[in-house]
């Protein structure tokens, strides 16, 4: 039997040499060949290993939240990973020294900035939508996680999607899209990934023993349908072969460009808006112990921002290839799409009608109340910059990167921080947080961070945009563009002084979750099977 085993290692050794020898001209394919490789040799491993255990009776009885417990894991793990390359790549733009040669370009501003692009919002954001919706699908639904161990393969399938990219993005293999995404292989398994959480989550609804579905899980399930449909048809394309990681986009020119920004501004609306809104109407209330000030105002939000949302995407596109009806069409929607965005911010911040106080002696309260004041700001702010004469200025400068992130660090930051504190205790079966000390720190860290980060791109933008538009009495432009570069400096240190201070903030979240877990009083075990919340 040894010779056997033996015969078969230098197969295996043999056909990964193969591999090496023909498709080392493609770094990329290779890497992420022999990472699926190590991942599904290791689970044959661990299902050999599990063969001969004697197999426990089906748990049908309570909630399932092993695999929630590993979302919020994975969720501060890549939220500290995404903001550290973050915070790198702001001190890149500041001193360019930090652009390695040693590196061999592996390190530079052009790769590490989607990699950094993509771990805060679908490895930091994903995990954390993808974990608090299992926990609140549950709850409201009185059941238990539909499909057994699916809810498993989502989450270690997503973990999978994450490291995949991330290489690819290090060493080059992306679609060169806007969002420069992973290429065609990754997006298939991502695909499947995808469509089983939509099982999971939607076969959790239908099995519900409560008649009414909570709003968060409307604003939950949206998000995962349209994310589905975004991806599928922004990434069309045709795979030059089997075995390399290059494709042929079925898109191109305007038609290109339109979808993409279909699928970039729909990214906004449902993955980092949608999602979270749902993490809002659930996390909010449960913390403030107060009902949702009004259900049927999160009906007519929930209504009207997933029709008006869809259509704002070619506002990206004034004044370019695109049909100058179509971008219209997409700032008259963009417009319009603010009366229902502040509609759910004045009802996520009404919610606290009767708990005002809770905002003096809760720190977690306060981190979410603050996350909504700066959706209802960037949802404002987003409309602005989408008219025409405003767009003008701002579009292609720093304002628009000082939006992003104003919107992304406060609003979906601070509300997956507060969801994180909410989640932890529970999860882990502690009394309280190790220290609520330390969550006030983490506030204004983050706070103060996010403030000199927006503050300093809005100036910075603004004055490039004023810049690119002076002229002389000839006519010419007065400033080069290396002129507006060099006039940025400032506020560029600024900015990554910022990233400094909300990083430091989620080191010190990470610290107290972690002491919440391993020194945190253990309290009375509740029943199995909880009513729904």
């Amino acid at each position: 039997m040894w010779d056997y085993l033996k015969l078969a290692l230098l197969a295996v050794i043999a056909l990964l040499a193969a591999i090496a020898a023909n498709y080392a001209r493609d770094l990329a394919y290779l890497v992420n060949a022999l990472t699926i490789m190590l991942v599904a040799g290791g689970l044959f491993l661990w299902v050999l290993r599990r063969t001969d255990e004697p197999k426990p009776a089906a748990v049908e009885t309570g909630y399932m939240d092993g695999v929630v417990r590993y979302g919020v894991i994975a969720t501060a793990l890549w939220g500290v990973v995404g903001f550290l390359v973050g915070t790198f790549i702001a001190f890149q733009l500041a001193f360019p020294q930090l652009n390695f040669e040693w590196a061999q370009g592996y390190m530079n501003f052009g790769r590490l900035r989607p990699l950094h692009t993509s771990a805060v919002i679908f490895a930091f954001g994903g995990n954390a939508l993808i974990a608090t919706s299992f926990y609140v699908v549950q709850r409201t639904s009185a059941a238990r996680l539909w499909g057994g161990n699916l809810a498993w393969f989502v989450f270690w399938g997503y973990q999978l999607v994450i490291v995949l990219a991330a290489t690819g993005y290090l060493l080059g293999a992306t679609q060169s899209k806007e969002y420069a995404e992973p290429e065609w292989y990754v997006d298939w398994w991502l695909t499947i990934v995808w469509v089983v959480y939509l099982a999971v989550f939607l076969g959790t609804i239908i099995k519900r023993k409560e008649p009414h579905i909570y709003v968060a899980n409307w604003f939950y399930l949206s998000f995962i349908v349209t994310i589905a449909m975004l991806h599928v048809f922004n990434n069309l394309s045709i795979p030059v072969s089997l075995f390399g990681s290059k494709s042929v986009q079925v898109f191109s020119g305007v038609q290109d460009a339109m979808t993409q920004w279909w699928y970039g501004h729909n990214a906004v609306g449902f993955f980092l808006t949608a999602g979270f809104l749902g993490m809002m109407y659930y996390f909010v209330p449960k913390q403030a112990e107060r009902p949702v000030y009004s259900y049927k105002l999160s009906i007519v939000h929930f209504w009207a921002l997933i029709f008006l949302y869809i259509w704002a995407g070619p506002h990206h596109l004034h004044y370019t290839a695109l049909p100058d009806w179509a971008s219209t069409l997409g700032m008259v929607f963009s417009v319009v799409l603010w009366m229902p965005s502040w509609g759910g911010m004045i009802n996520g911040l009404m919610t606290l009608s009767g708990a005002w106080d809770k905002l003096r002696t809760d720190p977690i309260i306060r981190m979410m109340v603050v996350s909504v004041g700066f959706y209802g700001m960037s949802t404002f702010e987003g409309p602005m910059m989408s008219i025409k004469a405003v767009n003008s200025l701002s579009h292609y400068t720093d304002w628009t990167i000082g939006h992003v992130h104003s919107g992304a660090l406060g609003w979906n930051g601070m509300i997956t921080f507060g969801a994180l504190y909410f989640l932890v205790p529970r999860l882990w079966n502690r009394e309280r947080l190790y220290s609520l000390s330390l969550v006030s720190w983490h506030f204004w860290l983050a706070t103060i961070g996010i403030v000199l980060y927006a503050a300093s791109m809005w100036v910075t933008g603004i004055m490039e945009g004023l810049m690119w538009r002076e002229v002389d009495s000839q006519g010419f432009l007065v400033n080069a563009f290396a002129d507006t570069v060099s006039a940025k400096f400032p506020m560029y240190v600024v900015r990554a002084l910022g990233g400094v201070l909300y990083i430091a903030g989620a080191l010190i979240m990470c610290y107290n979750l972690w002491m919440t877990v391993v020194r945190g009083q253990a309290k009375a075990s509740a029943p199995a099977a909880a009513p729904a919340e």
